[in-house]
């Protein structure tokens, strides 16, 4: 499967993914009223895991699977499941506005770790950008003045290991499919969300309510694990991983449509200082890199 070498495809499927993430997280958030964390996070796997087969028959890779068990495909999925075990709980516990935005160090950490091991050129106006995204990240979510909470902590500790996710998905071999790829992390996340459930929680019947839930939550779940996975897969970093900061503005929409949660103002100048950064980047990084004409 082929995909255009356009600039702006690589954060045109990171906006996607982000979008697609929020979606899953927001049925997910509605089903944690009624159901433990790691319970509602194990139905999902569930539907997650179940459209993954369905797309995966559909486009006969079957064929191709054994490559899901590779070692860099393995490495990144882990780092999925330690991502997503941290991001159940503080999702379950803390507004959805401020679990998103105590994440977006995550594309700090890509840049600077792309830099560091893939030689990828980070210029010091990019780097101004991205510290401007992250001071807006941080005017959303506000953190207090006691200090950061458990909560908060495992929502950061989402962000690292999201950040080496997307750092050990760039030594995934170009031959394995990102379908592949995204259904192993679906099949992973499952695996290690029953291990915690059945450690930590007790089981409650969920309702059709639930399970109708869980089942688009998963549907976004397997769309957002593939489109990031090609986000970076199709474009330098450097122009991809600032739109990862679209967490925060689909995040403050659902907070604003689905739970009745508005930003203050320094919120939307937060909002507004993290979507600008990561266009500035990109719009920065494509008059770089573009030639100039000969004498």
């Amino acid at each position: 499967m082929s995909y255009p070498s356009h600039p702006y495809c690589g954060p045109l499927f990171m906006v996607l993914s982000t979008a697609s993430y929020l979606v899953s997280d927001t049925f997910m958030k509605l089903s944690t009223a009624g159901l433990p964390p790691y319970e509602v996070l194990s139905l999902r796997g569930i539907s997650a895991t179940f459209w993954g087969m369905i797309l995966l028959s559909y486009l006969r890779q079957w064929r191709s699977s054994p490559t899901v068990f590779g070692r860099w495909v393995s490495i990144r999925n882990l780092f999925e499941l330690v991502c997503i075990l941290c991001y159940i709980v503080a999702l379950a516990n803390m507004p959805i506005g401020n679990v998103v935005a105590l994440t977006q160090i995550t594309p700090l950490i890509v840049l600077i770790g792309a830099s560091l091991f893939f030689g990828e050129r980070l210029s010091g106006m990019s780097i101004a950008f991205i510290t401007l995204g992250f001071v807006g990240a941080l005017m959303v979510a506000q953190p207090s003045t006691e200090g950061m909470s458990f909560y908060a902590l495992l929502a950061l500790g989402n962000a690292v290991s999201g950040a080496l996710r997307d750092l050990a998905g760039r030594r995934v071999p170009a031959q394995v499919s990102g379908i592949l790829v995204a259904f192993g992390a679906c099949v992973l996340v499952l695996v290690g969300a029953v291990v915690m459930h059945l450690m930590l929680e007790e089981t409650i019947m969920p309702s059709t309510h639930h399970l109708l839930m869980l089942s688009a939550s998963g549907l976004f779940l397997f769309a957002g694990h593939y489109l990031i996975f090609m986000a970076y897969r199709i474009g330098p970093t450097a122009s991809v991983a600032p739109f990862y900061y679209f967490f925060t503005f689909w995040a403050l929409l659902a907070g604003a449509v689905v739970f009745g949660t508005l930003p203050n103002p320094l919120a939307i100048v937060g909002m507004v200082l993290v979507i600008t950064s990561g266009l500035a980047i990109v719009i920065f990084d494509r008059r770089r890199m573009r030639p100039i004409p000969a004498a």
